[in-house]
């Protein structure tokens, strides 16, 4: 019998992306209708509250009223509806008509619900709606820088997490842009929005999206390594005195003997492996300078220290090991292994510019030292004969 082993394998895989992307397309197709008929009940929801057609508890005799009547329907709580209202005041300038705004949802799928009548006219309301079609929004124009797409892809609940947490335009576009892109879950948006993932994914010049290809990964080493360290325990006395690997030796070992410092200065889910750690490959030894494996991003952190200014040799130098790691210490369930080099200054356009070409994950940080410290602060810290016996490994103080 012929062996069509290939064949088969490669009718599945096409078979199988045409499945995905019919179902992503009905699932996107089945939250535009939702997040228009939140949009819309919100709206309606906001017009009699704010307006006091409705007096109090009006909004959870509706939501028992709705359980009762549709069965096994979720959704519409009072606490719910009330969110409905929320999203609809945050963002109903996006129904602003103007000749400059462009961007309209009826060019993306326009919205029809299948039932016809879900608010029926009574004495109770000043204004009543007979038909979906007056409750929900036909079109949506907006500015056309807006993100609408991405607008219309996400979740309710994403929505609501960004709207209640965030109030600059600007930012809640990022956001939305970020949730979509990463398909990240609810309470890891949250976490990203609480970290102010807006203002450092800039700060440290990476190429983390580009070579990274889990979108969510990425952005979270963005967030995870900052763009400059307080190195507030290396003896600055001794550092310029000698060669330049003297210098980058005098930091690696004040890191060394104050490691613990150091991973607290780094962040959180660091843990130490060693530094110069040997790499061998065809015969050729390589040692890092230090080692470290990052829980949450579930991959080894490689850190060379740079006495100097950055130069664009280093980022050779440390591909050329994270190839190293990813080959030969890195486990199947890991992550790629990330790169970080330390130096002590950067033009970061500059950095941000060579760093494209690489296809290893790597960021440059500078780090400052108690010297660059004003008055204040350095004399808080221990004079330079305790920092002297620490570094000749004196326990005796």
């Amino acid at each position: 019998m012929e062996d069509n082993t290939q064949e088969i394998s490669n009718a599945v895989e096409i078979i199988k992306a045409a499945i995905l992307q019919s179902q992503l397309k009905a699932v996107k197709a089945v939250n535009q209708e939702q997040l228009a008929l939140y949009y819309g009940i919100g709206r309606y929801v906001s017009f009699n509250t704010r307006n006091k057609n409705w007096g109090k508890g009006v909004i959870d005799s509706i939501s028992q009223r709705l359980k009762k009547e549709l069965p096994g329907l979720r959704g519409f709580s009072a606490p719910s509806m009330r969110k409905m209202r929320t999203f609809y005041e945050e963002w109903k300038s996006l129904e602003v008509q103007s000749d400059n705004l462009a961007v309209s949802t009826a060019e993306l799928n326009s919205v029809e619900s299948t039932a016809a009548n879900l608010f029926v006219g009574t004495n109770k309301f000043d204004k009543t709606f007979v038909s979906t079609n007056e409750i929900l929004p036909t079109e949506f124009k907006v500015a056309a820088d807006f993100p609408i797409v991405e607008f219309m892809s996400i979740s309710f609940s994403h929505h609501y997490a960004i709207v209640s947490k965030v109030k600059d335009l600007e930012r809640r576009k990022f956001y939305i842009r970020f949730a979509c892109e990463s398909k990240v879950k609810v309470e890891d948006l949250e976490s990203f929005i609480d970290d102010d993932l807006y203002s450092r994914r800039g700060s440290l010049p990476n190429n983390f999206t580009k070579t990274i290809p889990d979108k969510l990964q990425a952005f979270r080493a963005i967030s995870m390594f900052k763009d400059e360290y307080l190195l507030d325990f290396i003896n600055v006395e001794e550092l310029f005195v000698r060669d330049k690997d003297q210098d980058e030796r005098i930091v690696e070992q004040a890191i060394i003997h104050n490691v613990k410092n150091f991973i607290m200065t780094f962040g959180n889910d660091f843990t130490f492996v060693g530094n110069q750690y040997r790499l061998e490959k065809y015969g050729e030894v390589q040692f890092p300078d230090l080692l470290f494996y990052n829980r949450e991003l579930k991959a080894l952190v490689c850190v060379e220290l740079k006495s100097g200014p950055f130069k664009t040799a280093y980022l050779g130098q440390l591909a050329g090991y994270l190839r190293i790691l990813d080959d030969e210490v890195k486990k199947p369930d890991e992550n790629p292994s990330i790169g970080i080099i330390l130096c002590s200054n950067a033009n970061n356009k500059f950095v941000e510019y060579v760093i494209q070409d690489y296809d290893k994950p790597m960021g440059v940080a500078t780090y400052r030292t108690s010297n660059d410290m004003d008055d204040k602060l350095r004399k808080a810290l221990p004079d330079i004969e305790q920092l002297k016996a620490l570094l000749s490994g004196n326990k005796d103080l």
